[in-house]
């Protein structure tokens, strides 16, 4: 008889799982039958206790096999997905989906919901009114055959089981665990199906892993796994000590993800990453011989409008407004209270503290405190400022956007905090540092 309690004492003291005490585990989560006191728990060993790489690929592949594995008609199109693993102000699968849509891949992104101070995918696209996160499954492939894209959650058919590990761990401080994370990552991402991923491993205070070197470990046990599963994947390690763009919060991203496809003055961080970021997706895919031909192609696409006609399309599929890509401010809510971080002196941003950037915006209600709670979509910090920037005494660091006037009062001071101010710019870092594939192990 399968005893949870015994798995949880193994693992608690150290000792390694077997393939079918992990699978064991894994159908408890998916049927219900593991309370989820007992998921917390497991949840905590893991990150306390680690997973060996053996470990690792079971409870990936016994998540993938919780639920309904697609596939895809062979069209000539490369299967491609990319995944983050969580920063402040990331859209960039926004703007990255349609983008590879537009260059002639097919794009079943089965995105997350925020964890911890990070924002999630589905959490922007729900600000997008009528816009189905969960379509069944045969309506999600229908879009993503027409369209070339469409970004979902997880229904009760797709990796059930990582659904339910994934909502407890944003709230039982076991975020950070890789092994968790990796299995997370890819049990949703082998059940759709993809034939080539690209991963855009953080790192910085905004990212989950503070120092490089821990998210170099993770995108290499990402790498790892995804390749033995068959899945030629490649990672980037990217900087996330600066909000990434200059908006933080649903609809805010959303907005700020819309004037970069409609060809508007862009973040250049932003930009440059979702290029790094399609250029080494087209490669990897077949799409293009050489990073010079990828870089060419992706940058037309933004260009052209191609993308911008292919986020309007996934949109539209998706029950979303036919005219939010022309019309975004009709459609996306806005925060009634909106007011600004003064910086209180004058110098230079020599330093954020990105993290807590992410909190203020999750008590401001853009965030989830425990798993059911529900989210304003309305509120954030927008235009914010990034390192080396200079200011004024009056110059905004941030603009917070609040349900309320307390909201707002009690988010204003707690933003200036997270900014440090120096007398001279601190040298400039490229968003992207480092690239990672098999090769690098």
């Amino acid at each position: 008889m399968f005893l949870p309690q015994e798995i949880l004492r193994k693992k608690r003291d150290g000792r390694e799982l077997s393939e079918d005490e992990v699978r064991a585990f894994v159908r408890g989560l998916a049927s219900g039958a593991i309370a989820d006191a007992q998921i917390g728990a497991f949840a905590m060993a893991v990150c306390v206790r680690d997973m060996t790489a053996r470990e690792t690929v079971a409870l990936t592949l016994a998540m993938r096999d919780s639920g309904r594995v697609l596939a895809w008609p062979d069209d000539g199109r490369p299967v491609v997905d990319k995944h983050s693993t969580g920063g402040v102000g990331d859209k960039t699968s926004l703007v990255l989906a349609p983008l590879l849509a537009a260059c002639g891949a097919r794009v079943p992104m089965v995105s997350g919901r925020g964890l911890g101070h990070t924002g999630g995918t589905l959490d922007k696209l729900e600000s997008i009114p009528g816009y189905d996160v969960r379509p069944e499954p045969a309506r999600f492939v229908r879009i993503v055959q027409e369209v070339g894209c469409a970004i979902v959650g997880q229904t009760a058919e797709l990796a059930p089981a990582d659904g339910r590990l994934y909502a407890i761990r944003d709230v039982t401080g076991t975020v950070e665990s890789i092994p968790l994370v990796t299995a997370s990552i890819l049990s949703k991402k082998l059940a759709a199906g993809i034939g080539t991923l690209v991963l855009d491993a953080k790192f910085g205070s905004g990212a989950f892993f503070a120092e490089i070197e821990r998210a170099r470990m993770l995108a290499r046990r990402l790498v790892e796994v995804a390749e033995g599963a068959g899945i030629r994947c490649r990672a980037l390690l990217t900087d996330m000590d600066q909000v990434l763009g200059r908006h933080a919060g649903n609809a805010l991203e959303v907005a700020e993800a819309i004037a970069m496809l409609r060809g508007e003055p862009s973040d250049p961080r932003l930009r440059e990453l979702v290029l790094a970021l399609a250029t080494e997706a087209l490669i990897v895919a077949g799409l293009a011989s050489n990073t010079a031909a990828a870089r060419q192609r992706a940058e037309a696409a933004l260009a052209s409008g191609a993308a911008a006609e292919r986020f309007a399309a996934m949109v539209r599929a998706s029950g979303g407004p036919s005219d939010l890509l022309d019309r975004p401010a009709r459609h996306l809510p806005l925060a009634p209270v909106i007011r600004p971080v003064p910086a209180g002196r004058s110098g230079f941003v020599g330093g954020i503290d990105v993290r807590a950037l992410g909190l203020a915006i999750v008590r401001l209600g853009g965030g989830r405190s425990r798993p059911d709670a529900p989210i304003d979509h309305r509120v954030g910090l927008a235009s914010c400022l990034g390192l080396g920037e200079p200011v004024g005494p009056e110059t905004p660091l941030a603009w917070v956007h609040a349900a309320d006037e307390a909201s707002a009062a009690a988010a204003v001071p707690a933003v200036r905090g997270a900014f440090a101010l120096v007398d001279a710019p601190p040298p400039r870092q490229a968003v992207v540092r480092e690239r990672i594939g098999p090769e690098s192990r």
